[in-house]
């Protein structure tokens, strides 16, 4: 009925009609760029195997710049280790944290060329009182390819053929096979074909990240009276077309009602976390409400007395990613709402006149 509806079936389907030719578009990319990435791979093996069975030495210089360029995967301070090589054998000093050292000396060790490792490194328990070993970034070391949030093309083409190939052997086996393997193909299929963790996929432990927007925009108004007219949730419903209504429930929470997919009305509540005026504003929902939501705007004043805006913002729809796709095939996608929004508010700052397609309709000077 959402599709054949009399009044908005025709658009819907052209919509719907567009993003599949877009679809298309992006999956011939995809292709091109996975079979770019399969055929590098494809000759970094053949020379690998090469290098393997050839008697051929490396030279000191080259091992070292082998171990340095791992360092950065392995250890939280990968200046502080000072890397030297004599003869093949690999010899490693300076500060490291103890809980580093094994999975260093493991890998180094393992490295093609290095005939074995001389261990001089300076062992401590903690960063305290260490120079060398103040700040840095904790390493989770070299996760394997499936367990990266971000895929290569060709892991994920294998990811996506092994789905599709899991769903079809689902069917085919019946109810038993087929619960399981169904849902575990698709799944990986999803996996594969939109390159997001399966967290951010179905939404759950996603917080308010399954989906993010970043818009920018300059409206021809001072920017007092721009970030006037954003900090006053209020207003919303005047140029956004989904926000049925915002409610100030004091102490900066507010009261959020929207239309959700096929119109259903969607509710939650959100605190504003940082406000400096005509600077920076920022909310987020409150735990437990039915749509995780975070947004932060920026506000720069330009010398012609203009206003750049900068928007970031964030959710977790029902469903995750796999939901927003679902909807934005249908033409509810908020990206492109996103933008329309951004015009009637900058129309109606710049000239006064009231968007006639926002979700109120009389608005309020």
């Amino acid at each position: 009925m959402y599709v054949l509806d009399p009044g908005l079936g025709k658009r819907r389907r052209a919509m719907a009609r567009d993003q599949v030719i877009h679809g298309l578009h992006k999956t011939g990319d995809a292709l091109d760029a996975t079979y770019r990435d399969l055929r590098n791979r494809t000759k970094g093996v053949i020379a690998e195997t090469k290098s393997r069975i050839s008697r051929e030495v490396a030279a000191d210089s080259v091992l070292v710049e082998k171990a340095r360029s791992k360092l950065g995967r392995l250890v939280s301070h990968p200046s502080a280790i000072k890397v030297t090589v004599k003869d093949g054998i690999v010899t490693l000093s300076g500060p490291i944290l103890a809980r580093e050292v094994d999975r260093l000396l493991s890998r180094i060790s393992s490295l093609r060329g290095i005939r074995g490792v001389e261990n001089r490194l300076e062992i401590h328990q903690t960063a305290d009182r260490t120079p060398g070993l103040q700040g840095g970034v904790a390493r989770p070391g070299e996760p394997m390819e499936f367990m990266q949030t971000h895929w290569s093309p060709t892991a994920r083409l294998l990811a996506s053929g092994t789905g599709m190939a899991l769903a079809i052997a689902g069917l085919r086996k019946g109810r038993l096979w087929g619960a399981a393997l169904v849902p575990a193909g698709a799944a990986l299929l999803a996996r594969g074909l939109s390159n997001k963790e399966f967290k951010r996929l179905v939404g759950f432990g996603a917080g308010r990240k399954a989906v993010a927007v970043h818009k920018n925009i300059t409206v021809g108004a001072p920017v007092e009276q721009v970030f006037e007219f954003w900090n006053n949730f209020q207003n919303f419903p005047k140029f956004m077309t989904s926000v049925r209504e915002v409610r100030d429930s004091g102490a900066g929470r507010s009261h959020w009602t929207v239309s959700g997919p096929a119109g259903v009305p969607v509710e939650w509540d959100a605190v504003i976390t940082r406000m400096v005026p005509n600077k920076t504003l920022a909310w987020k929902s409150v735990r437990g409400s039915t749509i995780g939501h975070s947004g932060i705007v920026h506000f720069f004043p330009n010398a012609n007395g203009t206003t750049t805006i900068d928007i970031k913002l964030s959710y977790n729809p029902p469903g995750g990613a796999l939901g927003h796709s679902l909807a934005a095939l249908f033409g509810a996608d908020p990206k492109r709402q996103m933008d329309e929004d951004l015009m009637r508010m900058k129309s109606f700052l710049e000239t006064g006149v009231p968007p006639r397609d926002a979700a109120e309709r009389e608005l309020v000077h």
